[in-house]
């Protein structure tokens, strides 16, 4: 083996060493949270760093199950989400398809005017859109945190979509043409199936803002039983009397195990659809 190999290898030995010792940093405050949602009342307060449980229970479990109407937060925010990606995708999936195919005046200042409002903070924006769903009559109403999440998400999933469209080769949808499909059979049968990775990784992306926003949640949302998951844990943790930090860890980790189970379903769309998105936009 020459030297230069062996520096090779040695190099991508502690590099891979490396890669290992960060993971299992990152891993340490999901371990511990996990321990703790495992442990009794007074586990987080003992001042002792441990990722076992002296006495394992899932009472916490049961109790953020049954005694909290965790439920009920998990099924606002699964509304939340799924309407959330409904009126994002029937708006974006078109919209990036026509920025990608049709060069029309104005095109790049549309894309660019995206850009301007999307760098705008949202906060900032808060008691005009206060007004405007109270006005409407939407203040407390899923509907209207629907519309105003579609609105600030419709910028990524536009240009992240525009970015894999313009990866499709124009070839393949004149080939359809010529054998007889019109435009709607094109993007239906022909577009829409190629473009599934960056359709798929933008529909959980717009998932996962969704599932752990908490500003407007806890603003706009102001009756319990509107609560989505964000705001029903803030509710949760916001009395110091009846504060318990282990059942607490274990909502967060109920809570989590969705996003966990759609993003290990889907990973494999992961790459495809983030890189030629972002490559191409």
């Amino acid at each position: 083996m020459s030297k230069r190999k062996h520096r090779e290898k040695i190099r991508l030995v502690t590099l891979n060493f490396i890669f290992i010792i960060l993971c299992f940093v990152t891993l340490i405050p999901i371990f511990y949270t996990l321990s703790v949602s495992f442990s009794g009342q007074g586990a987080a307060l003992s001042g002792s760093l441990s990722f076992l449980p002296e006495n394992p229970t899932l009472e916490n479990y049961r109790a953020i199950l049954l005694d909290e109407p965790f439920l009920l937060w998990l099924k606002n925010s699964l509304i939340l989400s799924v309407g959330t990606i409904t009126i994002s995708m029937i708006c974006a999936v078109p919209a990036a398809y026509a920025v990608s195919r049709w060069r029309f005046p104005g095109r790049c200042g549309i894309l660019k005017a995206l850009l301007v409002l999307n760098a705008f903070p949202q906060v900032l924006s808060m008691f005009a859109l206060f007004r405007v769903l109270k006005t409407l009559g939407l203040l407390n109403s899923h509907i209207g945190l629907m519309m105003i999440y579609a609105g600030s998400m419709c910028v990524f999933a536009i240009w992240n979509m525009k970015g894999y469209f313009d990866t499709i080769p124009v070839d393949i949808e004149e080939a359809s043409k010529i054998d007889g499909a019109n435009n709607t059979q094109m993007i239906l049968r022909i577009v829409l199936p190629l473009a599934k990775p960056a359709i798929t990784v933008t529909c959980v992306m717009v998932l996962i803002t969704v599932w752990n926003e908490y500003l407007f949640a806890t603003t706009f949302l102001l009756d319990s039983d509107s609560y989505s998951l964000a705001g029903g844990l803030y509710q949760l943790q916001s009395n110091d009397y009846s504060r318990s930090w282990p059942m607490f860890t274990a909502a967060s980790v109920l809570a989590s195990a969705p996003l966990l189970l759609i993003f290990f379903k889907i990973q494999k769309y992961m790459v495809s659809g983030l890189t030629a998105g972002g490559v191409k936009g």
